[in-house]
């Protein structure tokens, strides 16, 4: 991205007719009523802050940023803006876009993760390139795309009822709808805070379903993958303390959680030689 030439790095005034939304602008919600607190101190005031636009043609704009501010504009009957002109690429201005509405926190978390999708998607860019683009690191942002896995009523509701981020990865544990429509009612309906939310779905997920087969046999569905982690852990360090040095590691994605164990297998044989000259003696 870069500017056109010294002569045109300056700030021009552009008809508010000519220029385009951005079609990758990642805010979809803007509060009526800040808009027109805004547009009144626009025209009291003026805009402060150029808008940024790239040029599609001779008589025609694309806004690469200040949506907020051109929405304004036009409410307080402004026919020009003041915009910086840039040189930039469809990618280029996705990207900017996206950055500026970060930057000002202007975005909802569910914005916020369909931006980061869509860049991923259309321009086919690694999870790990757009951590580096957008400042963050990549299980923020395989956490960020996970949120997208909620129902859009379910991210509706959660927004309308003004609940953090960490609030909806702890819903995102529950698989059944039905269990996590409950209980986004109950945190809502209780006022639950992050952590007592964290905290009642661990409860629900512990909680074994006991089911009866057709042979009358107890059957126990573990629903919390954490359980089945610690299991793993404590046989390692069931191995380390028997004199086995056994060696973990862990990868996790948004796909899966994968788990190594290597295990050497002359120290393996000899300390089950000395259990058995334990047991023989």
């Amino acid at each position: 991205m870069g500017f056109l030439s010294k002569e045109e790095n300056k700030v021009i005034e552009v008809p508010t007719i000519q220029i385009r939304p951005n079609k990758t602008q990642p805010r979809k919600v803007f509060d009526e009523d800040e808009l027109r607190m805004l547009a009144q101190s626009i025209s009291t005031n003026g805009i402060l802050q150029p808008l940024t636009v790239r040029r599609l043609s001779q008589s025609e704009f694309e806004l690469v940023a200040g949506e907020r501010r051109l929405r304004a504009a036009v409410l307080a009957g402004l026919s020009k803006v003041p915009c910086v002109l840039i040189k930039c690429t469809d990618k280029e201005s996705a990207i900017f876009a996206l950055l500026e509405n970060l930057q000002r926190s202007d975005l909802n978390m569910f914005e916020e993760a369909r931006g980061i999708s869509r860049l991923i998607r259309k321009y086919g860019i690694t999870q790990e390139e757009a951590a580096i683009r957008l400042g963050k690191k990549q299980s923020t942002i395989a956490n960020k795309l996970r949120l997208l896995k909620l129902s859009l009523e379910d991210q509706d509701w959660i927004i309308q009822a003004g609940l953090s981020e960490r609030h909806a990865r702890a819903l995102l544990r529950i698989d059944s709808d039905e269990l996590r429509k409950e209980m986004l009612s109950r945190i809502v309906a209780e006022g639950l805070s992050a952590k007592d939310t964290e905290d009642q779905v661990m409860k629900l997920l512990c909680r074994a379903t006991i089911t009866q087969s057709p042979k009358q046999e107890k059957r126990f569905v573990i629903r919390d993958v954490r359980i089945f982690v610690n299991t793993i852990n404590k046989a390692v360090d069931t191995m380390r303390l028997s004199g086995i040095n056994a060696v973990s590691k862990k990868l996790e994605t948004e796909e899966f959680i994968e788990y190594t164990v290597k295990i050497p297998k002359a120290e393996a044989v000899e300390t089950q030689k000395k259990k058995s000259r334990t047991r023989t003696a």
